[in-house]
């Protein structure tokens, strides 16, 4: 028993490295789905990368108008992706950082992020991001709530308030499923800033929204933002695979991570589908969609209390 505890939490810790190491990589997964899917060869699997590797070895610029709030919210935002993805489980693993309640702190943790990054967008003094910025914070409380009730959906067929717990001890039954797998997908897309929602390679000023809050970055601090965002969608990710995907509690510890991981590529591989398929929708219409995903949460909490 002492064995499989220790297994268990050394793939915990195998997880917060892999995690490091391959969340850039379901970005090109995705960017080099939505290639196949317009006729072109598109960028290498490890492109993102490149990219982040290029910044890391530039200088930053700073506006002058700038204050130490700017400077820190790359930082900061790494540091509550890495406590995010220390928190999540992975296939039977815990999550390094399992504690009763950790689904609160998970999902406040994920808005002190964001709350860092729309202040610093407001201190560069620019209108063209401080509207990127209420835009993003529109979008944050209507989809807020969505993950708040699909988590307690889960908590309430599970008796437990802790990720790992819940995870782990996960027997949902198909109706709520489905619909908890719909609702958080469709958060999954708007906090990624992905298509219906946001378009990550627009370059047109008045559809950008995460964009626009990140343009007066450069060098590493980009780099920084951009790692993670990729470490993010690995996060919000990695939650959906464990609820949607049950795995059997006697599999063995590296066999559910593997299948976990396959789960990830499956994930990249749809959104990059949805991108290909999708437009992106106007900005009135994006509370109808975070309403109807919000119902389908409410209707799973709602078959689970049955």
């Amino acid at each position: 028993m002492e064995t499989e505890i220790i297994a268990m939490y050394a793939f915990s810790i195998i997880h917060m490295f892999v995690g490091f190491a391959l969340a850039p990589l379901m970005i090109g997964i995705v960017n080099r789905t939505k290639a196949v899917f317009a006729g072109r060869t598109g960028q290498p699997f490890l492109q993102p990368y490149y990219d982040m590797v290029k910044l890391l070895r530039k200088g930053a610029v700073y506006s002058r108008t700038t204050s130490w709030i700017f400077r820190a919210a790359p930082v900061v935002g790494l540091a509550c992706a890495v406590a995010a993805l220390a928190i999540v489980p992975f296939g039977n693993a815990p999550g390094l950082l399992s504690f009763e309640g950790d689904l609160v702190f998970f999902a406040y943790v994920l808005g002190l992020w964001r709350f860092f990054l729309v202040i610093a967008a407001l201190d560069t003094g620019s209108a063209f991001e401080g509207m990127g910025a209420s835009r993003e914070v529109q979008f944050s409380a209507m989809a807020e709530p969505v993950l708040f009730v699909g988590l307690a959906t889960v908590a309430t067929l599970t008796g437990s308030l802790s990720l790992s717990d819940m995870i782990a001890g996960l027997s949902l039954p198909l109706a709520e499923i489905v619909l908890v797998a719909a609702a958080l997908f469709v958060v999954f897309l708007c906090e990624n800033a992905r298509i219906p929602f946001d378009d990550p390679n627009t370059h047109l000023e008045l559809t950008m929204i995460h964009e626009v809050m990140v343009l007066d970055y450069s060098g590493p601090d980009l780099g920084f933002v951009l790692y993670s965002a990729a470490l993010k969608f690995w996060v919000l990710g990695a939650l959906i695979i464990g609820i949607t995907v049950p795995l059997d509690e006697g599999l063995p510890v590296w066999a559910s991570c593997g299948y976990a991981f396959l789960g990830m590529v499956m994930l990249a591989l749809l959104t990059g589908i949805v991108e290909s398929v999708m437009a992106r929708v106007r900005l009135l219409r994006v509370p109808q969609l975070l309403a109807a995903a919000g119902a389908l949460a409410i209707c799973a909490l709602i078959f689970s209390m049955r």
